[in-house]
């Protein structure tokens, strides 16, 4: 099988943030830095969508995106990838079963906002994301009592564990996720899009 995608090692335990980032921002790096740390991360990739299936609009170029978010986080151990676009996938649940067909033996971990959790019964085939792979949420401004008795989080109530167990989290089979409270950022790209920061 030819190789598309960042390289990764057998037992990599890498965390995978995905997004339009239009645009990516301070909030983004936030979370991956906490996610490197609390989850004990070999890496975290950037998976930047060509697309996203819930917003009627579609975003900026991707080109443009991806120069964006390479020029925002400069880490050793962050990748930015558009491996989506090359894959020709539309949903979160077709990317991952793609990358756990292409890197069979790296444990991956699905990271995102607690808002994001909130709205998650909307995605497509969300049962099989949870049932796939482990998933972290990270705390956003006022987000995480909706994010916590969200449809996905009560119908998954039994796999939750605790914050104190986070570096647990990649290391067993799912379901299993957890939400996790701390420091939190306010900037978003809507409300920057909003202001014409980013046009």
């Amino acid at each position: 099988m030819s190789r598309i995608g960042p390289f990764a090692t057998p037992g990599q335990r890498i965390g995978l943030l995905g997004g339009s980032f239009d645009p990516p921002h301070a909030g983004h790096v936030h979370i991956t830095r906490w996610a490197l740390r609390a989850l004990a991360l070999d890496r975290v990739w950037w998976l930047v969508s060509p697309g996203n299936p819930l917003k009627p609009r579609g975003p900026a170029a991707l080109a443009r995106r991806m120069a964006a978010c390479r020029d925002l986080i400069r880490h050793p151990r962050v990748v930015v990838t558009d491996i989506e676009a090359h894959l020709g996938v539309r949903y979160t649940a077709d990317t991952l079963d793609a990358l756990r067909a292409r890197y069979p033996a790296v444990r991956f971990v699905w990271l995102m906002g607690a808002d994001n959790l909130a709205g998650f019964h909307r995605w497509e085939r969300w049962e099989h994301l949870l049932r796939t792979i482990p998933v972290a949420a990270l705390a956003r401004p006022g987000e995480q009592l909706s994010a916590g008795l969200s449809p996905a989080a009560r119908a998954f109530a039994r796999h939750r564990l605790p914050a104190s167990q986070a570096r647990a989290l990649v290391s067993g089979p799912a379901p299993r996720w957890l939400l996790l409270t701390g420091p939190m950022s306010r900037h978003s790209s809507t409300a920057i899009r909003a202001r014409g920061a980013w046009r």
